[in-house]
């Protein structure tokens, strides 16, 4: 390893952790209607591909866009890469870490009310509609087991908050946007919630709720979440990637698939998802033609 590459390292390191413990920090307790009774095993869920069909920052993002907070070119950017997420099945981390970031820096000078706020909108309008019922009932036998169920997502902390209440489970963690006084300032706290990340937030939350992670169970679609499934003692695949697949099988987890005729069709969605995207891009370059971008400030 080159001299150079070892701080860089420590540093994504400790910008994971720091985000972790952030996140673990912010998580809200006990929005499940009925009280644990079994208070040392707990599930933790990913959201994008897992809970909610495609990404749930690309949904708030086309919200945020509706309410001009983006620009065309910025919402079709992310149109391109909701396709190729929906239609080849992988997460790209880089696309997914420009999209998080782009949004998270968008709404620097906006206060966390008001962010809040319209997640609650965009949630009804655009994510209700998208969650995966196999994984809902998943997460509803850990509920019935008098578990807690937390989603763990790289999206940020305030509309995970509203996912995980919108369906009843006891919390989320998400990354952690920096603000003063309730104003965004564009910044993270460490880094996203993602990879590593995710581990290192369920680690401090388990250590304090007093969990075993050898009870606990978690979910995800990506091989990008092999820290945060191995920490448990009952990890599950959940339409996963062709990478995580084979780790799953290797390694005898449990894998679920809720795509149903999603390869049988593969083929001929790549052009028609691609073409859709393409079109309305093209439509809301027409509609919104002329009109200033927002302030970035």
């Amino acid at each position: 390893m080159a001299p150079t590459d070892r701080p860089r390292r420590l540093d994504l390191q400790q910008r994971s952790v720091l985000a972790g413990e952030a996140a673990a920090a912010s998580a809200e307790v006990e929005h499940a209607l009925v009280t644990p009774s079994d208070l040392s095993a707990a599930a933790f869920f990913d959201v994008d591909n897992t809970v909610m069909q495609g990404a749930s920052i690309f949904h708030l993002a086309r919200g945020l866009h509706r309410r001009k907070f983006f620009t065309t070119r910025e919402i079709a950017s992310a149109a391109w890469k909701q396709a190729y997420f929906r239609v080849v099945g992988v997460e790209d981390p880089e696309h997914v870490a420009e999209a998080r970031q782009a949004a998270l820096s968008f709404i620097a000078g906006h206060t966390t009310a008001e962010l809040e706020e319209l997640g609650e909108a965009i949630f009804d309008e655009a994510m209700a509609h998208r969650i995966w019922p196999g994984t809902r009932a998943l997460a509803q036998l850990h509920l019935d087991e008098g578990q807690r169920v937390w989603l763990v997502t790289a999206a940020p902390i305030e509309i995970a908050g509203i996912i995980a209440r919108r369906l009843g489970l006891t919390g989320a963690m998400g990354t952690v946007a920096e603000h003063v006084d309730g104003v965004y300032t564009g910044r993270l706290v460490g880094d996203l919630l993602h990879g590593v990340a995710k581990a290192e937030a369920i680690k401090a939350l388990a250590a304090r709720e007093g969990l075993d992670l050898a009870r606990c169970s978690a979910y995800s679609d990506s091989v990008n979440d092999l820290p945060m499934l191995s920490l448990v003692g009952d990890p599950c695949a959940i339409n996963p990637d062709s990478r995580l697949r084979a780790h799953a099988r290797a390694h005898g987890w449990r894998v679920r698939d809720y795509r149903t005729g999603r390869r049988a069709a593969r083929a001929g969605l790549v052009a028609a998802a691609v073409a859709g995207a393409a079109t309305g891009a093209v439509a809301a370059g027409a509609s919104l033609r002329g009109r200033q971008p927002p302030s970035e400030g």
